[in-house]
């Protein structure tokens, strides 16, 4: 079963980055697409970014041109800059497989004061 670690996540103010990890178990991490997603309070889980095995690069309109995606495969580690935060980017963030498995991380918290 895979696990997830996500880490990076803390308090910052708007205009401020941050840059999140997530350490993923196993061989097959290279052979899987993967994706942020982030879970503000009291809304469903959204996908923010997605990179595939052939590092094709998605974003969620929202976080468009301020977050970036990438992966290093010999570290089984894909990684979220976040730049220019707002308020509204408050959220538990979490890394997952596309489609997401169903083992989840603990998340990191990421709080932007305005």
């Amino acid at each position: 079963q895979v696990q997830l670690v996500e880490s990076g996540g803390g308090l910052v103010q708007a205009g401020g980055s941050l840059r999140l990890s997530c350490v993923v178990s196993g061989s097959i991490f290279r052979f899987k697409d993967m994706a942020w997603y982030r879970q503000a309070p009291g809304k469903q889980r959204e996908s923010v970014a997605s990179i595939t095995t052939l590092f094709r690069l998605t974003y969620a309109d929202s976080v468009k041109g301020r977050f970036t995606i990438s992966r290093d495969n010999a570290k089984n580690t894909v990684y979220l800059q976040m730049n220019s935060l707002k308020p509204e980017d408050t959220a538990v963030y979490y890394c997952n497989t596309i489609p997401p498995g169903n083992s989840w991380g603990q998340g990191t918290q990421v709080t932007v004061s305005s």
